[in-house]
């Protein structure tokens, strides 16, 4: 089974939170906040990959939500990241807006589709 793109860009997104909260540690960021950002980060893919073997629509529906959710707060820990001058390249957050798009584009569709 080929992976979607969302499932390789939200995994992509996971790879590159999980090596700036080594680079955060390394430079004595808060240890809350990269711990924060390292759940909500790593859970996006996990939701996502959850969701391709959901019981239904509904459920299909529902992980994804949970994913876009989690993104979300992702991109909130980012901001903060960024803002309070621990990590500057914000290409980051360009990833993490690109999969937040195709979350809510995916579920949009799953939910027109089920009607």
């Amino acid at each position: 089974m080929t992976e979607s793109p969302l499932m390789i860009k939200s995994k992509e997104l996971a790879l590159e939170v999980i090596k700036i909260c080594k680079e955060l540690r390394n430079s004595k960021c808060e240890g809350a906040l990269i711990s924060q950002f390292l759940r909500s980060g790593t859970s996006v893919g996990a939701n996502v990959r959850e969701a391709q073997y959901a019981h239904g629509t509904a459920d299909f529906i529902a992980k994804l939500q949970i994913a876009l959710k989690e993104c979300s707060e992702t991109e909130y820990w980012i901001e903060l990241l960024i803002e309070s001058g621990y990590y500057s390249n914000k290409t980051i957050l360009e990833k993490c807006v690109e999969v937040k798009k195709i979350l809510i584009s995916s579920v949009n569709t799953a939910k027109a589709k089920s009607e």
